[in-house]
């Protein structure tokens, strides 16, 4: 087993004056100079003798092999020989002819010694800019050593180390003592794709031996007479160990990255020069962009456990901090790309291959097999192969930035989703008629989110599962089919539900509303007759439900439900004016109807100041139906309401779905609700929403066919209209500008009753850059349209 825990050893702790003695006593030098270097588990001294020589100290931990001291010190030997290009440091035999030697250090530890020249030349990470030249000669030192190191051989090259890659699992329990949980998340969230991409492809990879540290504090540079800076040596090969090769690549091109703008750019320019002097196979190339966030995350993640034991150290802290800033960039950067360029840097045209169909194959398959009303995105449909918070990939590696998808709620393929998708699935997935604690859990998490009616839950599996039994518990409690409605609603695919969403009974194909289907004006401020300025919109939209309400008692029948969506989504990004639902849930209730929250599409923290949306209205409903976002992906949904509505529900016939509920369901949920918890991405929703609104407003300014910007968090909409004045809908226009901003790597739709909404609801893990991106994307393309 890998030691990962510094408390198996007792790290050396001799001071200057104490390895002055031992170089006396081991080695007849009269030191008249020391200087300690920094280390995490052993102690490195600089030494100069008074004829002017210059030597390492090297005391390890206590936890140290002899016999891996020994292979470190023949390596050093064989790669002298081997490469004269290069300066590697000599090692020095003591006054009895010993390469290892042994102190007594506190509490009577042992630990061994050795003595290495000391090789001129200066740190390369002192020194910034790094040119690509010189990060070529990184590459190519590393190559030419390990293309030299397949001819050596020792008994002890297969010691286990925590350091080496294809160990990086094992960090999982300290993961924890990273302090950041964002950069907490990231090392997570690579810990995936290792899994993913790298695991699968060990077995069929090249094995040898390997420094495995070429950072920036063990690779020397010097000026040549022109005063560039070239490679004068290496040092430290206390991580040396027999390991998968590319490895050795994927180090060097990690440490390399730290400090750059660029990291791939940086990183190719050291693999092309490692594959100079010993190339690469297609399938390292494949993984190496995962083996050097695995580096990285490596360095992060044991340099927050050190400082727990050891907080005053800064040297924990040398590659620590800039790994961590590295690691976030890579977060958006589209690996497939970063593979292309690594195969380009070698030399090589990149083969994606893992794709087989084209698009055009993939759309005659499915007009020939699928059903015809099933529509595509986009004039030319994207083939998207894989997803990564919130970012989109299609087969050509190319990433789009996803502005649109509200279900992926905490990002495309979560590492703690996946998580616990993954772990309860390899245990089990029942129905709810076993009893386990996850659907308990997560009931009660849920419910913890919720105002203290709000407690029964009913698990199902989409949004449409559960706006259509909503729809039952609330005919059942009130005994009345009759549902007022908002015009222009979509709340689901079920025939059910279909029946009382006008944007589909009123759209084409549909036949009206039924006699029991009663609707009401979208309390749209931007269109409707009473505006964004009118502080009693609200109440003035609300009467039209009253008018229903009393109309349907006049008749001798009562309203059974009232089902509005908490911010109107097709029905074009609307925000609900101020006390519209309390004044609408006034009328329903009074007449003894029921109110139903649609959060299907709002919820979760989406709208930033709140967790749910109906919260931005003052009210509690008698029944929320909850779906897309609650499962990240995975088919769950949930109702709940009130105990008092569930008991009415309870007529002695059974209600049970088959995989509502389920363990893997509910652990899915509950991983959800904690990313959601932990990353703070409510405040992140917030935050980053009023910066992009910002944004659009100062595009308003510049183009009138923008009408309107209207949102909560990242729940935006903009209105395109031809005329201001008239409100004629720009749709055609809307549609043009998706496709153009899809060119430039941006994925938008276009929604509301008039087809000229552009619609934004991305995952909201969406950060500030990415809404600087959208916005000065959004820019370009309104100003090449000459749309001013």
């Amino acid at each position: 087993m890998t030691n990962i825990d510094p408390h198996d050893g007792q790290s050396p702790h001799f001071s200057g004056e104490d390895v002055k003695e031992l170089a006396r006593e081991l080695y007849e030098l009269n030191v008249i100079a020391s200087k300690e270097f920094g280390s995490y588990t052993d102690q490195n001294f600089y030494l100069k003798d008074e004829s002017g020589r210059e030597f390492v100290f090297k005391i390890s931990n206590s936890a140290e092999e002899k016999d891996v001291l020994d292979m470190q010190i023949k390596a050093i030997e064989h790669l002298t020989q081997q490469l004269k290009d290069f300066r590697f440091p000599g090692v020095c035999a003591t006054i009895d002819g010993e390469q290892i030697s042994t102190v007594k250090g506190e509490k009577g530890t042992t630990h061994f010694v050795r003595m290495l020249t000391f090789l001129p030349g200066e740190f390369y990470g002192d020194f910034q800019p790094h040119t690509p030249e010189l990060l070529r000669d990184i590459g190519y030192l590393m190559g030419s050593m390990n293309k030299a190191l397949t001819g050596f051989s020792h008994r002890a090259v297969n010691r286990q180390s925590k350091w080496d890659l294809k160990n990086l699992r094992e960090i999982t329990p300290i993961i924890k003592y990273i302090e950041d949980p964002r950069l907490r998340t990231i090392v997570e969230h690579f810990l995936l794709q290792f899994d993913t991409f790298v695991v699968p492809a060990l077995p069929d990879l090249r094995t040898g031996i390997t420094h495995n540290d070429g950072n920036e504090q063990n690779i020397l540079v010097e000026k040549d007479d022109a005063g560039k800076l070239k490679i004068s040596g290496i040092i430290d090969f206390g991580d040396m160990l027999y390991t998968h090769i590319v490895s050795e690549a994927a180090i060097a091109a990690a440490y390399a990255t730290l400090g750059k703008e660029d990291v791939v750019s940086a990183a190719a320019h050291v693999i092309g020069g490692y594959h100079a002097a010993f190339p690469l196979t297609e399938p390292e190339l494949m993984i190496i962009f995962y083996l050097i966030g695995a580096r990285l995350c490596l360095s992060v993640t044991m340099s927050a456990f050190r400082r727990t034991l050891e907080p005053d150290s800064e040297y924990l802290l040398v590659s620590a901090l800039p790994a961590g800033k590295v690691l976030e960039k890579m977060m958006h950067i589209n690996p497939f790309a970063a593979y292309g360029l690594f195969c380009r840097a070698c030399g090589l045209e990149p083969a994606y291959g893992s794709e087989n169909r084209s698009s055009e194959e993939i759309l005659a398959f499915r007009q020939r097999h699928l059903g015809p009303t099933l529509s595509v995105s986009y004039k030319k449909p994207l083939k998207i192969v894989r997803g990564l918070r919130q970012y989109l990939y299609d087969e050509s590696g190319r990433a789009y930035l996803d502005c649109v998808n509200n279900v992926c709620h905490v990002g495309h393929c979560h590492p703690r989703v996946v998580r616990a998708a993954r772990r309860q699935m390899a245990i089990l997935n029942t129905n709810t008629r076993y009893l386990h604690d996850n659907i308990v859990e997560y009931a009660r998490s849920l419910g913890d989110t919720l105002p203290e009616s709000l407690r029964v839950c009913f698990f199902v599996n989409s949004g449409s599962e559960a706006n259509d039994l909503a729809l039952r518990l609330a005919r059942i409690h009130t005994g009345s089919l009759d549902t007022v409605v908002v015009d222009h609603a979509y709340h689901g695919n079920l025939s059910s539900l279909i029946e009382i969403s006008a944007y589909k009974f009123d759209g084409p194909g549909g036949s009206g509303a039924a006699p029991h289907i009663h609707k009401v004006a979208m309390p749209d401020v931007y269109r409707g007759p009473y505006k964004a300025g009118d502080k009693e919109a609200g109440k003035k939209y609300a009467k039209e439900v009253g008018e229903v309400v009393e109309k349907l008692l006049q008749s001798g029948k009562k309203p059974g439900t009232f089902m509005c969506e908490s911010l109107p989504g097709v029905g074009g990004q609307i925000v609900l004016p101020g006390n519209y639902l309390k004044e609408a849930y006034r009328y329903v209730r009074e007449a003894g109807g029921v109110c139903i929250a649609d959060e299907v599409q709002v919820g979760f923290g989406r709208v930033g100041t709140h967790f749910w949306g109906f919260e931005l209205q003052g009210v509690v409903p008698d029944i929320v139906t909850f779906g897309k976002p609650i499962g990240n992906g995975h088919p769950l949904a949930v109702v709940v309401t009130t105990a008092e509505i569930a008991a009415s529900f309870n007529t002695g016939m059974e209600y049970f779905n088959t995989f509502g509920g389920n363990p893997v369901s509910c652990a899915v949920g509950l991983a959800v609700l904690d990313v959601i918890r932990d990353e703070k991405l409510q405040e992140n929703a917030l935050t980053v929403g009023n910066h992009l609104k910002a944004g659009l407003l100062k595009l308003m300014d510049k183009y009138p066919i923008i009408g309107d910007v209207r949102g909560m968090g990242l729940f935006i909409g903009i209105e395109l209209v031809k005329d201001r004045a008239t409100l004629d809908p720009a749709s055609e226009e809307a549609y043009e500008i998706i496709e153009r901003i899809k060119e430039m790597g941006i994925l938008l739709s276009v929604d509301g009753p008039l087809h000229n909404v552009l619609k934004i609801k991305p995952p909201i893990v969406f950060d500030r850059k990415n809404a600087d991106f959208l916005v000065a994307a959004l820019d370009e393309v309104l100003k090449e349209l000459n749309y001013r």
